[in-house]
């Protein structure tokens, strides 16, 4: 004889497996309306390289897209509006630094193309808190640096996949974000901390 408990742990065990099942196919369906198993879409050339020795204090960047970390159900990049929050990030080596010369290596450790504006944060205000104009990029007025330039420093057209960039900055005590402003990457979680003391 079946008794309650038993029928109320079957139902909810099938209730289960068919949410994973409704899940995982809604999954595969955004990803083919995406283009994520088209084969040419998914093709990156990386360009690797590396920086010359960098003075002052050195912090290492990484920036990271879910599709370089394994994932990606989302287009390309000119389809911008289809990221998220929290589906790229930048990691910093550490949060902090001291005052005067601070040097940014930025590693580019995703499949699309990156850079770091470096913004003063202002008091009171939080990291990933800006204002996301129509372009899908935040403000640059008052940027203190930039790197976008692949296997180079400064400014550029971009990091591409794999590459490295560097700038050295004399910034004074303050908070800093960290910011990629390549449309719609701010607002998918592209921003972190640097405190300056």
């Amino acid at each position: 004889m079946i008794t309650d408990l038993a029928v109320r742990r079957r139902d909810f065990a099938l209730a289960a497996a068919a949410v994973v099942v409704l899940t995982a196919a809604s999954t595969v369906s955004l990803g083919a309306a995406a283009g994520a198993f088209d084969h040419r879409s998914n093709t990156v050339a990386y360009t690797t390289c590396s920086s010359p020795a960098l003075s002052g204090s050195v912090v290492h960047v990484s920036l990271v897209d879910m599709r370089g970390m394994g994932g990606g159900m989302m287009g390309g990049q000119g389809r911008w509006r289809s990221w998220h929050a929290g589906m790229m990030r930048i990691v910093a080596s550490t949060a902090s630094v001291g005052v005067g010369t601070v040097s940014l290596r930025v590693t580019n450790s995703g499949v699309l193309t990156h850079e770091l504006v470096v913004l003063t944060l202002p008091a009171g205000a939080t990291v990933g808190s800006r204002a996301v104009g129509a372009d899908g990029k935040v403000d640059e007025a008052g940027s203190v640096g930039e790197v976008s330039n692949t296997c180079g420093a400064g400014a550029g057209p971009g990091l591409a996949p794999g590459s490295t960039g560097w700038t050295t900055l004399t910034l004074p005590a303050g908070r800093y974000e960290l910011v990629c402003n390549l449309p719609g990457h701010y607002a998918a979680g592209m921003s972190t901390e640097l405190d300056v003391g």
